[in-house]
Protein backbone atom coordinates (compact mmCIF):
# COMPACT_ATOMS: atom_id res chain seq x y z
CA UNK A 1 0.00 0.00 0.00
CA UNK A 2 1.82 3.68 -0.85
CA UNK A 3 1.26 6.73 0.94
CA UNK A 4 -1.15 7.82 -1.40
CA UNK A 5 -3.56 4.91 -0.85
CA UNK A 6 -2.66 5.17 2.89
CA UNK A 7 -3.81 8.41 3.40
CA UNK A 8 -7.12 8.10 1.37
CA UNK A 9 -7.77 5.10 4.14
CA UNK A 10 -6.80 7.12 6.73
CA UNK A 11 -9.29 9.75 6.31
CA UNK A 12 -12.55 7.37 5.17
CA UNK A 13 -12.61 5.43 7.98
CA UNK A 14 -11.20 2.04 6.12
CA UNK A 15 -8.80 0.12 8.31
CA UNK A 16 -5.05 0.58 7.04
CA UNK A 17 -1.18 -0.12 8.20
CA UNK A 18 0.09 3.17 9.98
CA UNK A 19 3.40 1.95 9.52
CA UNK A 20 4.21 3.14 6.20
CA UNK A 21 7.80 4.62 6.21
CA UNK A 22 6.80 8.19 4.56
CA UNK A 23 3.57 8.28 6.75
CA UNK A 24 5.88 8.08 9.66
CA UNK A 25 8.57 10.44 8.42
CA UNK A 26 5.82 13.07 8.00
CA UNK A 27 4.63 12.36 11.12
CA UNK A 28 7.85 12.63 13.05
CA UNK A 29 8.07 16.27 11.87
CA UNK A 30 4.84 17.25 13.92
CA UNK A 31 6.20 15.34 16.72
CA UNK A 32 9.05 17.51 16.64
CA UNK A 33 6.93 21.06 16.60
CA UNK A 34 5.16 19.01 19.86
CA UNK A 35 8.51 18.80 21.67
CA UNK A 36 9.21 22.29 21.16
CA UNK A 37 5.80 23.29 22.30
CA UNK A 38 5.75 21.53 25.56
CA UNK A 39 9.93 22.24 25.89
CA UNK A 40 8.43 26.47 26.33
CA UNK A 41 8.79 28.12 29.90
CA UNK A 42 6.08 29.00 31.82
CA UNK A 43 7.19 32.94 31.01
CA UNK A 44 7.51 31.99 27.10
CA UNK A 45 3.70 33.06 26.23
CA UNK A 46 4.19 34.38 23.07
CA UNK A 47 6.60 31.67 21.58
CA UNK A 48 4.10 29.19 22.82
CA UNK A 49 1.26 30.33 21.15
CA UNK A 50 3.14 30.82 17.81
CA UNK A 51 3.89 27.27 18.13
CA UNK A 52 0.35 25.98 18.88
CA UNK A 53 -0.53 27.67 15.74
CA UNK A 54 2.42 25.96 13.83
CA UNK A 55 0.92 22.54 15.22
CA UNK A 56 -2.52 23.02 15.26
CA UNK A 57 -4.23 22.49 11.65
CA UNK A 58 -6.01 25.80 13.15
CA UNK A 59 -6.24 28.18 16.06
CA UNK A 60 -8.90 31.21 17.11
CA UNK A 61 -8.55 33.62 19.08
CA UNK A 62 -7.46 33.66 22.55
CA UNK A 63 -6.95 29.97 22.75
CA UNK A 64 -4.79 28.39 25.48
CA UNK A 65 -3.32 24.91 25.99
CA UNK A 66 -1.14 23.85 29.24
CA UNK A 67 1.81 21.92 28.48
CA UNK A 68 1.97 19.11 28.37
CA UNK A 69 0.08 18.13 25.47
CA UNK A 70 0.03 14.99 23.75
CA UNK A 71 -1.27 14.59 20.08
CA UNK A 72 -0.22 11.95 17.17
CA UNK A 73 0.03 14.99 14.74
CA UNK A 74 -1.74 18.22 15.60
CA UNK A 75 -2.32 19.48 12.27
CA UNK A 76 -5.65 17.10 12.09
CA UNK A 77 -7.02 19.26 14.80
CA UNK A 78 -8.97 22.81 15.22
CA UNK A 79 -9.98 25.01 18.03
CA UNK A 80 -12.51 28.15 17.77
CA UNK A 81 -11.91 30.78 19.56
CA UNK A 82 -11.66 31.09 23.41
CA UNK A 83 -10.36 27.05 23.79
CA UNK A 84 -9.21 26.23 27.27
CA UNK A 85 -7.11 22.99 27.78
CA UNK A 86 -5.76 21.58 30.81
CA UNK A 87 -2.38 19.99 31.11
CA UNK A 88 -2.21 16.48 29.66
CA UNK A 89 -4.85 17.24 26.92
CA UNK A 90 -4.32 14.02 24.59
CA UNK A 91 -5.54 14.17 20.94
CA UNK A 92 -5.53 11.38 19.25
CA UNK A 93 -5.83 13.18 15.61
CA UNK A 94 -5.10 10.65 12.63
CA UNK A 95 -8.41 12.71 11.22
CA UNK A 96 -10.10 15.75 12.29
CA UNK A 97 -10.94 16.85 15.39
CA UNK A 98 -13.16 19.91 15.52
CA UNK A 99 -13.05 21.80 18.69
CA UNK A 100 -15.84 25.21 19.04
CA UNK A 101 -15.49 28.41 20.91
CA UNK A 102 -15.15 28.56 24.51
CA UNK A 103 -14.35 25.39 25.01
CA UNK A 104 -12.93 24.21 28.44
CA UNK A 105 -11.21 20.79 29.11
CA UNK A 106 -10.18 19.64 32.21
CA UNK A 107 -6.76 18.02 33.40
CA UNK A 108 -6.79 14.55 31.52
CA UNK A 109 -8.58 14.42 29.11
CA UNK A 110 -8.09 12.14 25.83
CA UNK A 111 -10.27 12.65 22.39
CA UNK A 112 -9.46 9.30 20.14
CA UNK A 113 -10.44 9.63 16.31
CA UNK A 114 -8.02 6.07 15.84
CA UNK A 115 -9.28 2.82 16.56
CA UNK A 116 -8.55 -0.60 15.82
CA UNK A 117 -10.50 -3.81 14.59
CA UNK A 118 -11.10 -6.58 18.03
CA UNK A 119 -10.25 -8.96 15.74
CA UNK A 120 -6.60 -10.61 16.78
CA UNK A 121 -4.68 -11.24 13.77
CA UNK A 122 -5.52 -7.84 11.72
CA UNK A 123 -4.54 -6.14 15.06
CA UNK A 124 -1.31 -7.73 15.87
CA UNK A 125 -0.33 -6.08 12.48
CA UNK A 126 -1.41 -3.03 13.79
CA UNK A 127 -4.59 -2.19 11.77
CA UNK A 128 -6.06 0.94 12.11
CA UNK A 129 -9.41 2.79 11.50
CA UNK A 130 -10.64 6.76 11.84
CA UNK A 131 -13.17 8.59 13.02
CA UNK A 132 -13.47 12.53 12.88
CA UNK A 133 -14.58 13.89 16.41
CA UNK A 134 -16.78 17.02 16.55
CA UNK A 135 -17.09 19.00 19.56
CA UNK A 136 -19.68 22.16 19.99
CA UNK A 137 -19.33 25.67 21.01
CA UNK A 138 -19.31 25.89 25.21
CA UNK A 139 -18.64 22.63 26.26
CA UNK A 140 -16.90 21.64 29.03
CA UNK A 141 -15.28 18.31 29.61
CA UNK A 142 -14.08 17.30 32.86
CA UNK A 143 -11.10 15.88 34.04
CA UNK A 144 -9.96 12.60 32.83
CA UNK A 145 -12.93 12.01 30.15
CA UNK A 146 -12.14 9.80 27.07
CA UNK A 147 -14.26 10.81 23.44
CA UNK A 148 -13.83 8.28 21.20
CA UNK A 149 -13.93 7.83 17.80
CA UNK A 150 -16.67 9.44 15.14
CA UNK A 151 -18.49 10.92 18.72
CA UNK A 152 -20.62 14.62 18.40
CA UNK A 153 -20.87 16.69 21.72
CA UNK A 154 -23.73 19.79 21.26
CA UNK A 155 -23.39 22.90 22.29
CA UNK A 156 -23.42 23.80 25.30
CA UNK A 157 -22.84 20.25 26.67
CA UNK A 158 -21.18 19.35 30.16
CA UNK A 159 -19.37 16.12 30.71
CA UNK A 160 -18.45 14.91 33.74
CA UNK A 161 -15.44 13.78 34.98
CA UNK A 162 -14.04 10.45 33.94
CA UNK A 163 -16.90 9.76 31.39
CA UNK A 164 -16.00 7.60 28.74
CA UNK A 165 -18.10 9.14 25.59
CA UNK A 166 -19.12 5.95 23.50
CA UNK A 167 -21.63 8.12 21.37
CA UNK A 168 -23.13 11.50 19.86
CA UNK A 169 -24.61 13.79 23.45
CA UNK A 170 -26.62 16.00 22.06
CA UNK A 171 -26.78 20.03 22.91
CA UNK A 172 -27.61 21.85 26.43
CA UNK A 173 -27.29 18.84 28.53
CA UNK A 174 -25.12 17.46 32.16
CA UNK A 175 -23.97 13.91 30.74
CA UNK A 176 -21.55 11.87 32.28
CA UNK A 177 -20.69 7.65 33.24
CA UNK A 178 -19.24 5.19 31.72
CA UNK A 179 -20.54 5.09 29.39
CA UNK A 180 -21.48 8.33 29.16
CA UNK A 181 -25.31 9.19 29.31
CA UNK A 182 -27.12 12.14 29.25
CA UNK A 183 -28.45 12.91 33.23
CA UNK A 184 -30.61 16.01 32.63
CA UNK A 185 -31.30 18.98 30.30
CA UNK A 186 -29.37 22.30 31.58
CA UNK A 187 -32.51 24.25 32.74
CA UNK A 188 -33.16 27.29 35.32
CA UNK A 189 -32.05 26.07 37.97
CA UNK A 190 -28.49 26.00 36.35
CA UNK A 191 -29.25 29.95 35.99
CA UNK A 192 -29.83 30.39 39.92
CA UNK A 193 -27.12 27.87 41.22
CA UNK A 194 -23.44 27.25 39.98
CA UNK A 195 -22.93 24.39 42.65
CA UNK A 196 -25.37 22.20 45.05
CA UNK A 197 -27.05 24.71 46.61
CA UNK A 198 -24.27 27.76 46.19
CA UNK A 199 -26.48 30.80 44.46
CA UNK A 200 -24.52 32.88 41.53
CA UNK A 201 -23.91 36.20 42.71
CA UNK A 202 -21.91 37.42 39.53
CA UNK A 203 -24.12 39.41 36.49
Amino acid sequence: MDLKEVKERMQTGKLYFPTEEDLLSEQAEWMELLYDFNSTRPSEGKKRAELLEKLLGGVGKNCYVEPPLHANWGCNTYMGDDVYANFNLTLVDDVKITIGNHVMFGPNVTVATAGHPVEPNLRSRQAQYNLPVNIGDNVWIGAGSVILPGVTIGDNTVIGAGSIVTKDIPANVVAYGNPCRVVREIGERDRKIYYRDREIDLE
